[in-house]
C-alpha cells in the first residue's frame, strides 16, 4: 500500500526521535498549527529558504547530510541576528516516495533539530520535484537583534571560522581541476563534507555579540557580496580587506593555489560563517565574547570611506576584486 502524506509524517517526522521538549513550544505537530509561547519583552524573528535539487545541491547527495545541512542554512539567519531557535516548520516535496531515502532524510534532520535547539513544530509534504523549504522562528530580547544597517566608517570587520571550504568541497565534488585531489585523506574528505553539509552552529556568537556588534550577517553568498549588503544598508561606501588577513584552513593550503584561496574566501559562498562589524571601541570586548566561546574569530580588515570595497596584498597594492558571489550549480559538461 502507497503511504499517504499522513503516513509519511507519522512514520518519518512524528518519531520519537523528534519529540520536542523545548519550553517556549506549548503544541508542535499534529494539530492544525504549532502553538509557541513567547515572554513579553522579547520580540519574533522568521525566516525562510528554499533548496532545490539540482540548484542549491547535487542530486545524489547523501540524504541525512542534505538534510542537515537544509536546517544549518536556516539557523544561521538567527545567529546572525543574535537570535535563540524556537523550532522549525518543513515543506518537502518528493518526486516518489522512498523509504530509504525518507528513513535517512529524517534521521539527519532529527539529529540536527537535537544538535541545534531547535524543534521541528509542523510542515507538509506534497508530490513534485525534490524541493526543501525550511522555515525557522526565533526569538531575540526586544530591540537588540543584530541588523545589516547599523555600520559605520572606522568599524572593523571580523569572521568566524574559516571560508571557502563550502566551495572548494564543491570543486572536489565536482571533479574541478582547481582543486588538487590527488592524494586527499579521509580526514581531508571529511572536513569538506562537514564544511558543505555541516556548517559551524554560530548562535552562541550571535548572542554574545547582542550590543556590541554594529551589523552582521551570515556568509551565504561570499564574502565579497554579502558584506556589500551590509555597506548598502548602513550606508558606508567602501571597505578594505586585508588579503594576508582572511583565514583559510589547512585544506585549502594544500589543496588549491593562493589566489583560488582568495577566491574562495572572498566569493566561494556557502560558508554559513557570521560576518560582523564592531566599532572600534568595542573591539577588546567584543573578542574577550568570542573567545570565551573558543571560536576563532578573525580581524580581516575595516569599513571606510573609499568609494567601493577593496581587497589589499600583503605588499599594500589593492587587488582586482571579481564580481564574485554564490551561483547556483552550473552544468559543467563539454
Amino acid at each position: 500500500m502507497a503511504l499517504t502524506e499522513f503516513d509519511i509524517i507519522r512514520q518519518f517526522f512524528m518519531s520519537e526521535s523528534f519529540a520536542a521538549d523545548h519550553p517556549h513550544l506549548v503544541k508542535g505537530p499534529g494539530d492544525d498549527a504549532a502553538i509557541l509561547s513567547l515572554p513579553d519583552d522579547h520580540d519574533l524573528l522568521v525566516s525562510v529558504d528554499t533548496l532545490n535539487e539540482s540548484v542549491h545541491f547535487l542530486p545524489d547527495a547523501e540524504p541525512s547530510l542534505l538534510a542537515a545541512r537544509c536546517l544549518a542554512v536556516n539557523v544561521s539567519d538567527l545567529a546572525a541576528m543574535g537570535a535563540s531557535p524556537l523550532g522549525f516548520t518543513l515543506a518537502l516535496s518528493l518526486p516518489q516516495v522512498s523509504l530509504s531515502w525518507l528513513q535517512a532524510f529524517s534521521e539527519g534532520l532529527a539529529k540536527a533539530a537535537l544538535d541545534a535547539d531547535c524543534p521541528l513544530i509542523g510542515g507538509d509534504t506534497t508530490r513534485g520535484p525534490l524541493s526543501i523549504t525550511i522555515q525557522v522562528h526565533g526569538m531575540v530580547p526586544r530591540g537588540q537583534a543584530l541588523l545589516r544597517s547599523g555600520a559605520s566608517a572606522g568599524d572593523a570587520v571580523y569572521v568566524t571560522g574559516t571560508l571557502g571550504d563550502a566551495a572548494a568541497a564543491l570543486w572536489w565534488m565536482q571533479g574541478d581541476s582547481r582543486f588538487s585531489a590527488k592524494g586527499l585523506s579521509s580526514t581531508e574528505e571529511q572536513h569538506l563534507l562537514e564544511a558543505f553539509y555541516q556548517p559551524a552552529n554560530r548562535i552562541a556568537v550571535g548572542k554574545a555579540l547582542r550590543g556590541i556588534a554594529s551589523a552582521a550577517l551570515d556568509l551565504s553568498d561570499g564574502l565579497a557580496s554579502d558584506l556589500r549588503h551590509i555597506l548598502k544598508a548602513s550606508s558606508v561606501s567602501g571597505a578594505r580587506i586585508e588579503a594576508g588577513q582572511l583565514p583559510v584552513s589547512e585544506v585549502l593550503k594544500q589543496r588549491v593555489s593562493r589566489s583560488d584561496q582568495i577566491e574562495l574566501a572572498m566569493g566561494g559562498g556557502d560558508d554559513y560563517e557570521l560576518c560582523v562589524c564592531i566599532p572600534p571601541a568595542r573591539i577588546r570586548e567584543a573578542e574577550a565574547a568570542v573567545a570565551a566561546l573558543q571560536v576563532p574569530f578573525t580581524r580581516i580588515g575595516q569599513l571606510s570611506n573609499d568609494p567601493e570595497m577593496m581587497v589589499i596584498a600583503s605588499d599594500g597594492s589593492t587587488m582586482d576584486l571579481k564580481a564574485t558571489g554564490y551561483h547556483h550549480f552550473q552544468s559543467h559538461s563539454s
